[in-house]
């Protein structure tokens, strides 16, 4: 596996989502490791927000990030079980326009070497949003861990070889569609 290094570090805009009814900015650890591991990559945090399980509430802030420019990326933790609170992926479903299905499944993967078969009650997910990236992950510190030092960061570091999701985003926001 060949993982040669390409060109310079580009920072990117990076909001954060919190899905929970019980956590606040006082103990959520796993969003404070998300904002910790993205600024110590080089990255800027867009906006920090916790939001409870509701789909249209966490589908509204979706799209008002979507929607502005200037934010590149969106991580979001929380709400990816099995629970009838757990609604993360129904809120971000219709807002995606490209899936990105090899995310949840190296997620998944990554995470069986930690969890044993724990991982398949998680319902990780990636994909692109018109031409914003949204990743899903479960609510637990070690699931972001792995989601973000296994599969995010690199993603989003255009110095990662062969090809990294940075390099792709100037051609995903200016690409003209297929008709």
């Amino acid at each position: 596996m060949s993982k040669k290094t390409k060109g310079p570090f580009i920072p990117l805009n990076v909001a954060i989502l919190t899905v929970s009814d019980t956590r606040t900015r006082a103990n959520d650890t796993s969003g404070d490791l998300i904002q910790e591991r993205l600024e110590s990559a080089g990255h800027k945090l867009a906006a920090r927000v916790i939001l409870p399980d509701d789909v249209e509430k966490l589908r509204a802030q979706l799209r008002a990030w979507v929607a502005d420019k200037s934010v590149d990326a969106v991580i979001s933790t929380g709400g990816t079980g099995l629970t009838r609170r757990d609604v993360t992926p129904e809120a971000v479903a219709p807002l995606i326009t490209k899936p990105i299905p090899g995310f949840g499944e190296l997620f998944r993967w990554l995470s069986y070497e930690e969890i044993g078969t724990s991982t398949i009650e998680s319902r990780a997910l990636a994909g692109v949003a018109d031409d914003t990236f949204i990743f899903c992950l479960p609510g637990s510190t070690g699931a972001c861990r792995t989601g973000m030092d296994k599969i995010i960061l690199p993603q989003l570091n255009a110095t990662t070889g062969p090809c990294n999701l940075t390099e792709m985003l100037p051609r995903i926001r200016h690409d003209p569609a297929p008709k």
